[in-house]
């Protein structure tokens, strides 16, 4: 068996978007060793009055479940993938402790099938902490691509907490985003140095393609079309903002592309507006190469401070222009993103990028994220793994 990788990831492969970080550092990984991505443990209990679509989501997990250990992508034979029988309860200790051990069962079994002798361990998940301390181990990675205790329904103190153990026990740390390290340096162990890793970029999915045909569903969408794809979760996209764009800039089409946790009603009801639902990864890079405009309608609020959405460099790889509501790591693409303060001027700004007259050119937005691919973030990683392992296996 060789050494290989653990990767405690914070979505599941089988429902969320598969364009997330944790599911392209698995793969890019996986070129020259064994890497076992396990999907997400939680974060809550889904409950009614709480949750939003509760029913929902706990028959998709029971359905990610059911699938145990699978090798899902034959062009990434190394690639395995595990949904543990797992329950969220992780602010009652008793149960919190019964639970990790049942899943660190799984995990060793499932990690024996794919070949992994002692691994090093990347865990970008709290709620896995537990799980993944007590595995034996050759080095321990956190992965910080966000800040899990500002996630709304989750139970903030405990996750809270199991942040706070990540960073005092970890062999080694990596950001996406530099306000969130900057934030959290203080509370890493002397000897661990933060790496800003940021995000990538599928550069190839995401390469203009002038022969790439347009997706049948968008002959009704009129242009000139605004668009974003992504998840639509309502404590991170402003449907009150996407609203006023569609009412104030009626001659344009606001077109939607993804899943959405929360009500649809009131803005699918404008006639400018086209949700269509969720379409697969491999689709999405030809609903994007339809938009004239690209939108990031973020709330301002702790979960956007300390996230570095991914959909920025895929835009830009796409060559579209961006108008964006300010995030702190946006400063790092205004030369070539349209960034706003307020509601009114980023009304103001999709009209300036509609009139052509964006902040920058198609080339040079894709010249920004020329090298900022998957393989070069997981070459990071193997250079972090190496230097972190030390042999100590279970602390």
């Amino acid at each position: 068996m060789s050494g290989g990788v653990i990767l405690f990831s914070a979505q599941d492969y089988w429902y969320h978007n598969r364009a997330h970080s944790d599911v392209q550092l698995a793969r890019a990984l996986s070129s020259d060793r064994p890497v076992l991505l396990v999907n997400s443990l939680g974060m809550r209990m889904p409950r009614r009055g709480v949750t939003t679509q509760p029913w929902r989501r706990i028959l998709r997990k029971v359905r990610s479940t059911l699938r145990a250990v699978r090798r899902p992508e034959p062009e990434h034979p190394r690639l395995f993938v595990l949904t543990p029988v797992s329950v969220p309860v992780f602010g009652r200790p008793r149960l919190a402790r019964l639970n990790a051990w049942s899943v660190r069962v799984q995990v060793r079994a499932a990690a024996r099938l794919a070949g992994i002798g002692t691994p090093d361990l990347l865990v970008t998940l709290p709620t896995a902490w537990d799980v993944a301390r007590r595995l034996p181990h050759r080095s321990i990675v956190i992965n910080r691509s966000d800040r899990y205790s500002s996630l709304p329904e989750a139970d903030n103190t405990a996750i809270e907490r199991l942040e706070q153990q990540m960073l005092a026990g970890c062999d080694g740390a990596v950001w996406a985003s530099g306000e969130l390290l900057e934030e959290e340096r203080a509370l890493l162990p002397r000897h661990v140095e933060p790496v800003l890793i940021g995000h990538g970029v599928d550069l190839d999915h995401f390469a203009p393609d002038p022969d790439r045909p347009e997706p049948r569903d968008l002959a009704g969408v009129p242009r000139p079309r605004i668009g974003f794809f992504g998840g639509i979760d309502d404590y991170v996209v402003d449907l009150d903002l996407i609203g006023r764009l569609a009412r104030e800039v009626p001659e344009a089409s606001v077109l939607l592309i993804g899943a959405a946790t929360c009500p649809m009603d009131d803005l699918v009801a404008l006639p400018n507006v086209h949700w269509l639902g969720m379409r697969s990864y491999a689709d999405i890079p030809a609903y994007g190469a339809a938009f004239d405009v690209a939108i990031m309608p973020w709330l301002q609020n702790e979960w956007i401070r300390f996230c570095n959405p991914i959909k920025t460099k895929e835009y830009l790889a796409l060559g579209l222009p961006v108008v964006t509501m300010r995030y702190p790591e946006a400063a790092m693409h205004e030369h070539v993103i349209a960034v706003a303060d307020s509601a009114d001027k980023f009304v103001a700004l999709v009209r300036d990028a509609l009139a052509g007259s964006p902040v920058s050119t198609p080339e040079a937005r894709r010249e920004s994220v020329a090298r900022d691919s998957w393989a070069a973030r997981s070459d990071v990683l193997r250079e972090i793994f190496a230097a972190a392992g030390s042999g100590r296996g279970v602390r």
